[in-house]
């Protein structure tokens, strides 16, 4: 006999209930982390869009741009941040419908489970090419300074 797992409770108009005080697990953290990033993320996108599209003219956006901004540091740890809880932010929110719409826990667990790695896959690209990117050098050179040859 198949045991039902037990369904969280639904507030009136849907959206899942806070934690209870003093609870703590996956489901507590990662109701705090979507609130907390999804403020962060209105700034820096709010900031991003500004900067990319309203302050400087988008065909001007071009290599030199990025290259001339990655120099300074502050702007690779902002795009980091961007991408990260952009990225994450949404995996939470993939998940929970995941949770929501596929009744399976095989299927769910697979899907959650593929979702997982795509992500960090994505984050692991997006992550690499703000850290590594160094303006006028080739891949082949970039990774051979990374190596120490």
């Amino acid at each position: 006999m198949a045991t039902k797992t037990p369904e969280r409770p639904l507030t009136s108009y849907g959206a899942y209930k806070k934690p209870a005080r003093g609870a703590s697990g996956w489901e507590t953290f990662s109701w705090y982390f979507f609130r907390v990033s999804g403020v962060g993320l209105v700034f820096l996108a709010i900031i991003h869009l500004f900067i990319m599209h309203v302050s400087n003219d988008v065909s001007q956006t071009v290599y030199d741009f990025v290259a001339q901004r990655y120099q300074n540091p502050f702007w690779r740890v902002y795009d980091l941040l961007l991408l990260t809880l952009a990225l994450f932010h949404g995996l939470n929110g993939l998940r929970i419908v995941c949770e929501d719409y596929i009744s399976s826990r095989g299927w769910r667990l697979s899907v959650q489970s593929a979702l997982f790695f795509i992500a960090i896959a994505f984050w692991l690209m997006g992550s690499m090419t703000i850290i590594t990117f160094q303006p006028n050098h080739t891949l082949a050179q970039t990774i051979l300074g990374l190596i120490g040859r």
